[in-house]
């Protein structure tokens, strides 16, 4: 960006080699490049003029950003015609998994459905249940979270529980075995990390998490996204899609107990 002339130290273009000095004004011209189609495999369960669902695999960020202009969900899709929303690097998208989440998210192919999508979200019309194992010594067999969800005030690159925005959360075990359960996971609000955090909170981080709870070698977060319903909000349509947990999550719970084969 110095070599192109679009940093400047107190108004002036400087060489790279100029080294920055106690109280000078670095101003930095970013150039936007809009995310470019790429060739990278996602399963599409789901699609039509208007919307389309994917099984997003694990590993694969959903939209680019810092550290990911490239090699994202957002890629993957834009030869498919997705759109819809005022940022550029999010075309069509209307909600988000975090990068080592698999499963299913549903993305716009246009104003119309990007508006009622959001729309559906914000009215927690938007049917999300996920399957988590977490840490399970005295989890009681139904529950809800109830407490916002925010940047953590100490480490603004995780998130917190008890501040910033309201977040709902609900689960249910379905097996428990070996200090771990496996849960049932029903979203009524959509925020960053918001199982995580809210698992975490309680004192159940899911298992393998290496943000909220104690990472695990060889292991990934294991959580994903195994339901979605919603209303189509063109046609008005009702639609439900499943998603299979994936084998290297029902290996690594299998490992843990043989029980958990059977969930």
């Amino acid at each position: 960006m110095i070599e192109e002339g679009l940093v400047r130290v107190d108004g002036v273009e400087i060489a790279p080699a100029r080294k920055a000095r106690e109280r000078e004004r670095v101003e930095a011209q970013l150039l936007e490049e809009e995310p470019k189609p790429e060739d990278i495999p996602v399963p599409v369960i789901f699609e039509d003029e208007h919307l389309l669902v994917v099984d997003k695999p694990a590993g694969l960020v959903v939209h680019p950003g810092a550290g990911n202009r490239s090699g994202t969900l957002v890629n993957a899709l834009l030869s498919r015609g997705i759109a819809g929303g005022e940022d550029p690097e999010r075309p069509g998208v209307v909600h988000r998994l975090d990068r080592d989440t698999s499963g299913l998210m549903v993305v716009a192919k246009g104003e119309p459905a990007y508006s009622g999508l959001v729309a559906a979200l914000a009215d927690r019309r938007v049917r999300r249940i996920y399957r988590a194992l977490v840490v399970a010594e005295g989890l009681p067999a139904a529950g809800t979270v109830d407490s916002p969800v925010g940047r953590d005030p100490t480490n603004p690159t995780l998130m917190a529980a008890g501040v910033g925005r309201p977040a709902v959360t609900h689960f249910d075990v379905l097996h428990e075995a070996a200090g771990h359960a496996m849960l049932r996971v029903r979203l009524e609000t959509g925020r960053t990390h918001q199982i995580r955090v809210h698992l975490s909170a309680i004192g159940h981080p899911v298992y393998a998490d290496p943000l909220y709870g104690e990472p695990v070698p060889g292991r990934r977060l294991w959580l994903h996204a195994e339901s979605l319903a919603f209303t189509h909000p063109v046609i008005s349509e009702a639609l439900e899609f499943e998603s299979r947990i994936p084998e290297d999550l029902r290996r690594s719970a299998v490992e843990l107990d043989g029980s958990f084969a059977l969930w």
